[in-house]
């Protein structure tokens, strides 16, 4: 009996060689963590440091009212909960929402919940009689909008995300440049806080250290060490300065103190410094030593007007050697000095400058952090408003509600959600898109860069992103570099800078350490007396371990072993240490086999023995991110073109038939399950009822858990959001289980694309330049079909004139139009419409002019039903089709928020079904991307020698030059795994190699040969493995060896020697090495591809003769773009003409014409085409008269007048003439001709305005 084996596409056979050993985390934790921190006030909180920062507000006196924020909360209580959890907290606050996220859609609306604060007013004013009297009230703060479980946010009912921002840490940073006078280096420092004045530190090349307060004139650095000194710090005489820095400041060459002090002969104490720098810092203000010292205490000393923040403390006092509390978020006296001092050894060579660009001085602001400092803004205008009222208002009659004005505040949320740079549409092609997308680190927007100032350190790549930004996700155009990715295990610390995992490497351990068991000891362990009780070398069994035990407790050297903790460092951190690379070789104790491993310590890479090693990367796909580690064998692809694989992952459209990849990488189920796509079990129980709609699932404790899912839901781009039940009723689930698959996903897995049969030729040119060929069995069988649903809105608004109305009672409209509309003129749901089809009927009152008899007694027959109306009914834009699947009906009556002046909105969404057609843009994962060309029949394409024919043809020269070998590893190994049924996996830097690879093709190939493969008409081949392994018995050969599972070369050289002996050539006598040299002379000389190279003869589909060499075959993953040619291709005839120029619009949105231009009129007057010129110059464009004329000419079969005279010229002329320049146009009669504007003579009979005008409705 054979065994048969179908394939099994739930397992996957893994390539990987390194142990996979910490789990991908939570994907869009840096969204959810950070707008948990800005609400919890229990881990922190963001808005209870604003509260606390603007508590309490005091009156402009400071004696009458005291106003304090001691809570907040959300929903209906003023205080916030303690939550055990992160999942507590979320259940918290989704329950108090006002309404549910897909009310938020329905109804465009923002998904919020109520923000409550509790105010205590303190009267203050002792000559009231409420003196002393405290009154406390919650007062609602407006709508704070929410996160979604998804890690986005619905604002106005479209789904939104809040992009991190990569910013220059607050702190000191110093620099060093070379002064073009001298050849110096000399020192420059910036000293940035997080909200406040700037100082910028200059040392010139005669030795001046100056210094500039808010990017105004430079002073001079002593005159401010002067102005700031007290009595505890007195700085103020020459003598005290010079000491401060008498033991930096000792290069005779270089006195930098003394040249300074030189520099200021007017200043020689405080009260002068103070004098000195009012006068340059307040130009035309009085200069009193009062107002000095209060401008010196705002600009620097007042925590209101200065903020370090804990982030500017903490990198301060790191970078100047300082233990001040990190509380102390002000500048202090010592913090300037040690900045002087710092400055002055950098001159003299000593110490290493800052680089800007490196990760240990950028910070990610995250959501939470974005949204403070927006809400700050709003709460500080809010304040004034307090304090204003605060003086108007007496005692008896204020209350905390009269004083707080929440406006300011939800307008400044309004304005963040609604137009920051950084809150955006979310990009919702499929679900990487969206996963890609909450993980963008933006180095631009507020507070950041701009890309026309961006330079190209900024953009580069930094030793410091290794495992925190992906080297190569990141847009090609004008954003490159400044927008990324965060690495796959990358996570942000509470200072906001990103850390990277390692495993700990040990050295050491204590005499009862559990861990020792099985270690090698590194150095003789002695006892008390001397004696040796373990010698260097000894493995520690369970007899060394109790005698080590005993000895009193110590440190015992061991061979270094790599461990299972974790340590995540950031980057200034990992500067510290010395750390392997995820693949070097370990034994089964994790020990390094190895005498010197390959090691990154700062900028060098080294070769170290293991005793000097600290950590070694968690895993070699730490480096990429989410999008870039779904590409397979990426180490053999060019970066240009991985990153062009990345961005164009993102641009897949979902497929009606998802299909996970043959060849994986590991991250397809770990990118799904955070998408927010897949449905998972929230219990373990059974599945009660299944439906297309809604999942059932009975938990133990018999309580129904009704789980919905959504179907066909239009996504921000159009495409279709549709969940598939992946389980039956009477199904045990367990918690975490997948129930539904999403848009794009099979099996939980990722599937973005189709496996299709690929083979790399040219076929008759039609793949020339990047260009597909494509069969017609693709498209017969919808492998590449996708769904897209387009949203058409009209509103009725109250006007001028009266209400619109909408109805089926549509003016000069016949029944055929309106055969799909309800009895309320709305389309019924299933309905087919095409272009220019009634959607919505609607009608919109006309100005009506005086009546006439006749009109006067028809309004008095029918009533109202006579007056004039005008059809503005909701139509089927131009080139646009599908059916009718959902319509919303929004109105005021029924209690639905519409905007002021609409009483009524109605909401049509049309689905199409789109199969791949010529001019679709196709890629692979490896960058490789084309427009299909041409789709053939299936007859007509070339066939493998077994019949079958292939389905896309690649051009192979879209290969060599762009290096990305990838795609054709994966093209093996595709048609290998096809054959032997199973999926494979090949993570990123640790894939099958290329000795893997042949085994399994020569498997393929013996399999095939044995007639153990048969091929089914539904595409799958069914495998009968003991039948190939008979037959290899049969010829002499062990069938057991060449099919285990391990890459031993047996399989490679057993099918080798077969395919010779099939050629006539006699094997028996052969070595391994004058098989493998018979093979490559045979190749060389014969053009025979032996069957590990991956490679057939294939036949013509039109003439069945064989083609001339053998052609790479094999299975690839091929993705659909959204660059679809339905949506591109626009033709036109007439249509709107600006009001200008009288030219044609541009662009298919306006319905416009083709730019004929500059070169392409240089392309006419080559050929001499005199007359296309003239009529593409003027009646095709802006001779207004002529364009009228010639289309009434064409439709009445006339002949076609001369051209007139184009609008542009007159414009040209008029232009002239207002520069002063007397032009006058002359006819060649030599007569001033005057051109005026003409009245157009409409041809309304045609339906069509060539008039030229924009709102041509």
């Amino acid at each position: 009996m054979t065994l048969t084996l179908r394939p099994n596409l739930g397992t996957r056979k893994s390539y990987a060689r390194i142990p996979h050993l910490l789990d991908t985390p939570n994907l869009i934790q840096i969204q959810q963590e950070s707008y948990r921190w800005a609400c919890d006030p229990s881990i922190g909180g963001g808005l209870k440091e604003l509260f606390d920062e603007i508590s309490p507000i005091k009156d402009f006196t400071g004696n009458r009212y005291e106003l304090h924020f001691p809570s907040f909360g959300f929903g209906d209580s003023a205080e916030m909960p303690k939550f055990k959890d992160a999942a507590s907290f979320w259940k918290y606050m989704w329950d108090a929402a006002k309404y549910s996220e897909q009310e938020c859609y329905e109804r465009d609306v923002t998904y919020a919940v109520p923000l409550k604060v509790k105010v205590r007013l303190v009267i203050k004013d002792a000559a009231a009689k409420e003196a002393g009297e405290v009154k406390e009230q919650d007062v609602f703060m407006g709508d704070f909008p929410l996160m979604t479980p998804k890690g986005t946010f619905v604002v106005n009912g479209a789904e939104r995300v809040v992009v991190s921002q990569l910013v220059r840490s607050p702190g000191c940073y110093f620099t060093l440049d070379e002064d073009p006078a001298t050849g110096r280096k000399l020192c420059a420092a910036k000293l940035i806080p997080n909200r406040g004045t700037w100082l910028e530190f200059e040392t010139s090349n005669h030795d001046l250290i100056s210094v500039k307060v808010d990017r105004k004139r430079k002073i001079p650095v002593t005159t401010l060490l002067r102005a700031i000194s007290d009595a505890e710090h007195d700085y103020s005489t020459d003598d005290k300065l010079l000491e401060l820095f008498a033991d930096v400041d000792n290069d005779p060459e270089h006195l930098y103190i003394v040249s300074t002090i030189e520099r200021e002969p007017t200043v020689k104490s405080s009260e002068e410094a103070l004098i000195s720098l009012y006068k340059r810092l307040r130009p035309g203000d009085p200069p009193t030593l009062e107002n000095a010292r209060s401008l010196i205490n705002s600009l620097f000393f007042n925590p209101r007007r200065y903020d370090l923040g804990k982030v500017g403390r903490y990198k301060l006092n790191k970078r100047l050697n300082q233990d001040q509390s990190n509380n102390q978020r002000i500048l202090n006296r010592e913090d300037m000095v040690t900045i002087v001092r710092q400055i002055i050894r950098l001159n003299n060579g000593e110490g290493e400058p800052d680089d800007i660009d490196h990760l240990g001085n950028r910070r990610v602001r995250a959501v939470g952090e974005l949204l403070q400092n927006q809400i700050r803004v709003g709460l500080l205008r809010m304040e004034r408003v307090v304090k204003e009222r605060m003086s108007l208002l007496p005692p008896d009659t204020a209350t905390p509600s009269t004083l707080v004005n929440s406006r300011p505040v939800v307008a400044a949320i309004r304005e963040f959600f609604g137009s920051s740079q950084l809150s955006q549409f979310m990009d919702q092609t499929n679900p990487l898109a969206e996963l890609t997308h909450k993980r963008r680190l933006s180095a631009l927007g507020p507070g950041g860069l701009s890309r026309e100032r961006a330079g190209f350190d900024v953009r580069d790549v930094h030793l410091s992103h290794y495992g925190r930004i992906c080297p190569i996700e990141t847009p090609e155009g004008p954003n490159i570099g400044l927008i990324g990715s965060l690495a796959t295990y990358a996570r942000v610390n509470e200072h906001g800078f990103i850390e990277a995992p390692y495993r700990k490497v040990i050295k050491e351990l204590a005499n009862n350490a559990p861990d020792l068991l099985g270690r090698t000891i590194a150095e003789d362990v002695s006892n008390t007396s001397g004696k040796v009780v373990a010698a260097a070398g000894t493995v520690v069994t369970e007899d060394v371990a109790r005698r080590l035990a005993k000895l009193k407790q110590q440190q015992i050297k061991i061979k270094p072993f790599v461990s299972q903790e974790i340590v995540y460092l950031s980057a200034d951190e990992e500067e510290n240490y010395i750390i392997a690379q995820a693949n070097t070789v370990l034994d089964e104790n994790s020990q390094f086999i190895e005498e010197r491993a390959e090691v990154r310590h700062g900028k060098k890479f080294l070769m170290e023995p293991p005793h000097h090693i600290d950590f070694m990367d968690v895993s070699p796909r730490q480096i990429v991110s989410v999008t870039t580690s779904l590409i397979p064998f990426l180490e053999h692809d060019d970066a240009n073109r991985a990153l062009m694989g990345s961005n164009m992952q993102r641009q897949a459209v979902p497929l009606v038939k998802p299909q996970s990849p043959l060849i994986a990488t590991g991250m397809e189920r770990e990118s799904a399950r955070d998408s927010g796509q897949v449905l998972f079990a929230n219990s373990t129980g059974e599945v009660t009822s299944v439906s297309a709609s809604e999942i059932v699932v009975r938990d133990d404790k018999g309580a129904e858990h009704r789980l919905p899912l959504s179907k066909f839901a239009r996504s921000n781009q159009g495409t279709c959001i549709n969940q598939r039940p992946v389980v039956s009723k009477g199904d045990q689930v367990k918690q975490g289980q997948i129930l539904a698959d999403g848009s794009s996903t099979e099996g939980g897995e990722l599937a973005l694309g189709q496996n299709v049969l690929c083979a790399f030729l040219s076929w008759e040119g039609y793949n020339f330049e990047d260009a597909i060929v494509i069969s017609q069995s693709l498209v017969k069988d919808d492998r590449f079909t996708s769904i897209h649903i387009e949203k058409h809105e009209v509103e009725a608004r109250d006007t001028k004139l009266g209400p619109e109305e909408i109805t089926r009672d549509i003016p000069n409209i016949g029944e055929e139009s309106l055969r799909h509309l309800d009895e309320e003129g709305i389309i019924r749901i299933g309905a087919e419409v095409g272009s220019g089809d009634i959607l919505v009927g609607k009608i919109t009152p006309k100005g009506e002019r005086g009546l006439t008899a006749e009109e006067k007694l028809l309004r008095a027959i029918f009533g109202e039903k006579a007056r004039e109306v005008k059809d503005t009914s909701l139509r089927v834009p131009h080139g646009e089709y599908g059916k009718v699947i959902a319509v919303n009906v929004l109105k005021r009556d029924d209690n639905h928020d519409l905007p002021p002046g609409v009483n009524q909105m109605v909401r049509v969404f049309v689905a199409q079904m789109r199969k791949v057609c010529e001019g679709d843009k196709m890629a692979g994962r490896h960058g490789n991307k084309g427009v299909i060309a041409r789709i053939l029949p299936e007859a007509d394409m070339p066939f493998l020698p077994d019949g079958r024919p292939v389905e896309i043809i690649l051009s192979p020269l879209g290969v060599p030059s762009r290096m990305n070998i990838g795609q054709l590893l994966e093209t093996h190994l595709g048609w290998a795994a096809k054959s032997l049924g199973f999926k494979a996996l090949s993570p990123v830097f640790d894939g099958a190699r290329d000795v893997s690879i042949e085994e399994v093709l020569a498997r393929a190939w013996i399999a095939r040969k044995a007639g153990a493969i048969s091929w089914e008409h539904n595409g799958e081949d069914v495998i009968h493995i003991e039948q190939a392994k008979a037959w290899l018995a049969e010829r002499g050969y062990d069938g057991e060896k060449v099919f285990a599972d391990k890459d031993t070369g047996e399989a490679r050289q057993v099918c080798l020697r077969l395919w010779l002996e099939d050629l006539g050539v006699d094997t028996s006598t052969m070595s391994a090495e004058e098989v493998d040299n018979s093979v490559e002379r045979l190749y060389r000389d014969k053009g025979l591809s032996p069957p590990v190279f991956g490679k057939m003869l294939l036949r013509d589909g039109r003439t069945g003769e064989p083609l001339d060499q053998p052609v790479t075959v094999g299975y690839i993953y091929m993705m659909k773009l959204i660059h679809l040619v339905e949506d591109k291709i626009h033709a036109r005839s007439t249509g709107p003409y600006s009001l200008i120029t009288q030219q044609p619009l541009g662009g298919k949105a306006q319905f416009g014409g083709q730019r004929f231009g500059e070169m392409e009129v240089w392309a006419l007057e080559a050929y001499g085409a005199a007359h296309n010129l003239q009529e593409m110059l003027t009646v095709k464009s802006d001779d207004v008269v002529g364009r009228v004329k010639t289309y009434e000419a064409i439709v009445n079969g006339d002949d076609i007048l001369e051209a007139g005279v184009p609008e542009s010229f007159k414009v040209l002329v008029k232009e002239l003439q207002s520069l002063g320049l007397a032009i006058e146009v002359l006819n060649e009669d030599e007569e001033r001709v005057t051109y005026l504007m003409e009245s157009v003579a409409e041809a309304p009979r045609l339906g069509i305005n060539l008039a030229g005008f924009e709102g041509s409705e």
